[in-house]
């Protein structure tokens, strides 16, 4: 009808003025570049803009089942897919290369044709024009050259007042040794948008808050971290006569000067006591070695301290514990040997000071029957091949490898190819009671419906017959030159003993989750190397430096700082260390399940023994990793339970109890009290402590008062913050 044609009508009209503007665009276009039009590359050219305008991103065509029946990989993953998917699919109707400006792919993002993402660019931008002339050339998929690295400037920067702006750069190598400015195309994201603030079209980032703050920069497959750096305070600080023990404190110190933060003083000896027991062998120190320790003069007790911990049976037993969590060490079902035997080899690795290269590299390579042989257990911690490859590679690179299943990782260098090959290398082998080789193993690679081939992640494949994929990843795990082995372990200790990894999670190490100190962590994976591996080694270069020893107590300046380490961090009690710490204090041991009287949690094989003080205080069950639970008091239920529950109340008084002795043995109560305080705080009572506690007493009319009284000042002691915390 008539309005049909008039509708053609406006549609031709409107096409006529897209054509001219897009030959004015091209004319220009031709005007500055010269004479020969400039050939687009699909994978350096047009990936790069899609990704820029979110058209592959998760939200969009990225999705796993992408949108609108369109599917391009994740951030531009799969070049070759999304060439496919461009040109082939849909009966090539996406392609018009008789008339480029009706081709689907053109006509979607400017919105010509109805689109769900709306209009994605104008049809005489840059964008547009490079889609255009991709068409007109041919819509073809060769490359003249691949991407090396992208270099992003400045890596890092100091800015000197909040809503100070800086400006990004973005340069591009390639593999004919060409490179080129991608700024225009590359994004700019801030890992926290209330303190950074991105102007994508400046390619600009605002400073909103104090810190140190990171800015993701993307381009194609490459990930680069931009830290910038606001300090916390407007006057200069000087550090340079701040004590230093090792290159620990030096680190810690040029970054608290940086920032011009001021860091706390160093803990008196009460307080390092108390840590360093806890950190090193999960246990109070006695009201002996507390007096012992306060009454020594010798300028280097606190050393010497250290190393008689290292050496102790409590430090076998605690970092027996430890590793057991990091391996997820239980027992299979209707299968307690196994969990039992593996529990043994590792308490004689901690107890044999055995490296943890030697660790490692038993732990792949094992084989035999998990009744007998320890490390073989390792292969019946989780299910299936591919479980293994994600474990594994959080467990010895630090690296969340599970995020490249079904698709690249889209914040790190992991492939689908590096994740199916990793696990095609744990598909060789036969899982059961009984650990050993299977030649014929394998594993479907989800992209090629094939079987996957093995693979040494980021590193290389292996060839199609390899017999010996475990030792081939076993040799470049453990080799000094891997980037991720040492660092992963040494960052595991330090968040040990320091409350927070250098990289947090510890689990996520990759390039746009860069360690709070990257020249401190470099440095610890070297003396780690150097020194045999050694757990000790490093755990006591932590333990005698000036940065662990300082005070919890923060200053007006530092108290806002959680990850420059300008003061201690207040850690609260792992279960199993607060479970025998209350035990120790009131003096009378909790019983855990069929487990002989007096047994310490902390050496508990099951993580799944019957205990109701265990659950209350919320252990890790070791399904999954403890690194990331909330492992101690925290949850209103457990705080509930500590308040008016059985797990104290029901023992404060109890016959054989500590104060049920001291009560019988009529003890005076402020000697009840300064003993209390050496059990629980490992200190005496200060001046203002002991008199308001003597004036509570003198409140009390008669023995049964007083009884009543103590009873609630145990009470009390045991639930409050400097006792459920290391601090």
């Amino acid at each position: 009808g008539d309005s049909e044609i008039t509708l053609r009508g406006v549609i031709d009209m409107k096409m006529l003025l897209k054509t001219l503007v897009v030959a004015l665009a091209a004319a220009s276009a031709v005007r500055a570049e010269g004479p020969a039009e400039k050939s687009v590359d699909f994978r350096n050219d047009l990936i790069p803009m899609f990704t820029k305008h979110g058209c592959n991103a998760g939200a969009c065509h990225g999705a796993a089942i992408g949108r609108g029946g369109f599917k391009l990989s994740l951030y531009g993953g799969d070049p070759q897919a999304d060439f496919e998917a461009i040109v082939r699919q849909l009966e090539g109707r996406r392609i018009n290369l008789s008339d480029p400006e009706e081709s689907l792919i053109f006509l979607k993002p400017a919105e010509y044709v109805e689109h769900g993402g709306g209009t994605i660019f104008d049809d005489d931008s840059e964008s547009a024009q490079l889609l255009i002339n991709w068409i007109k050339q041919g819509a073809g998929n060769e490359t003249r050259r691949h991407l090396i690295g992208v270099e992003i400037k400045p890596e890092k920067h100091i800015l000197n007042f909040p809503g100070e702006s800086v400006t990004l750069q973005a340069s591009a190598t390639y593999s004919d040794g060409t490179s080129r400015d991608v700024t225009r195309w590359t994004i700019f994201t801030a890992e926290d948008s209330s303190a950074v603030e991105v102007d994508p079209e400046l390619s600009t980032a605002k400073i909103l808050r104090r810190g140190r703050n990171i800015v993701v920069a993307r381009y194609l497959s490459e990930v680069v971290p931009v830290e910038l750096v606001l300090p916390l305070t407007d006057y200069r600080v000087d550090l340079s006569k701040s004590s230093s023990s090792n290159f620990i404190d030096e680190e810690i110190l040029e970054t608290l000067a940086i920032l011009r933060l001021e860091p706390s003083p160093p803990c008196d000896d009460a307080t390092y006591l108390r840590r360093i027991h806890l950190d090193l062998t999960g246990r109070l120190p006695s009201a002996e070695r507390v007096k012992e320790f306060l009454e020594d003069s010798r300028p280097a007790k606190r050393r010497l301290l250290v190393d008689a911990l290292l050496q102790s049976e409590e430090f076998n037993e605690y970092w027996t514990l430890q590793f057991a969590k990091l391996l997820r060490i239980r027992p299979q079902p209707d299968d307690d040997q196994g969990a039992l035997t593996y529990h043994k080899w590792v308490a004689e690795q901690i107890k044999n000071n055995v490296g943890y290269r030697q660790m490692a590299r038993e732990l792949i390579l094992a084989s035999g029957d998990t009744h007998e042989s320890g490390p073989a257990n390792f292969y019946r911690t989780v299910r299936g091949q591919r479980e293994l490859a994600e474990f594994a590679s959080e467990l010895f690179m630090g690296s969340r490898l599970r995020c490249a299943n079904c698709h690249n990782h889209p914040l790190d260098r992991w492939t689908q190819d590096d994740y199916h090959g990793l696990a095609a290398i744990f598909a060789k082998v036969e899982r059961g009671r009984v650990i050993g080789d299977k030649p014929n193993g394998k594993t479907i690679h989800p992209r090629t419906r094939a079987p996957a081939t093995q693979r040494i992640p980021g590193n290389r494949f292996l060839a199609e017959n390899a017999t010996n994929g475990r030792r081939q990843l076993a040799d470049w795990l453990t080799e000094p030159s891997n980037p991720y082995f040492a660092k992963a372990i040494v960052n595991r200790l330090w968040k040990r003993m320091m409350g927070r990894g250098l990289v947090e999670p510890v689990d996520d190490f990759r390039d746009t989750n860069p360690a709070s100190h990257p020249t401190l962590l470099d440095k610890l994976a070297r003396d780690f190397e150097l020194n045999g591996y050694e757990l000790r080694h490093t755990l006591r270069l932590i333990a005698t430096s000036t940065t662990y020893a300082r005070s919890a107590n923060a200053t007006v300046d530092n108290r806002d700082d959680n990850q420059f380490y300008s003061h201690a961090a207040r850690r609260p009690l792992e279960a199993e260390v607060l479970s025998d710490a209350i035990s120790d204090v009131l003096g009378l041991a909790t019983k855990y399940g069929n487990s002989p009287e007096g047994t310490r949690a902390v050496t508990l094989v099951d993580p799944r023994t019957p205990s109701l003080a265990l659950d209350i205080l919320g252990r890790c069950g070791r399904e999954e990793s403890c690194e990331t639970e909330t492992r101690a008091i925290g949850a209103l239920s457990q705080k509930l339970h500590l308040f008016n529950g059985a797990l104290v109340n029901s023992r404060i008084a109890a016959e054989g109890s500590r104060l049920h002795q001291m009560l019988l043995a009529g003890d005076e109560a402020m000697e009840i009290v300064d003993a209390f305080y050496l059990a629980a705080f490992n200190r005496r009572p200060s001046t203002e402590e002991q008199q308001h506690w003597e004036a509570q007493l003198t409140k009390t009319k008669s023995p049964d008062e007083q009884r009543a009284f103590l009873e609630d000042f145990v009470w009390g002691l045991v639930t409050c913050e400097e006792f459920v915390t290391n601090h």
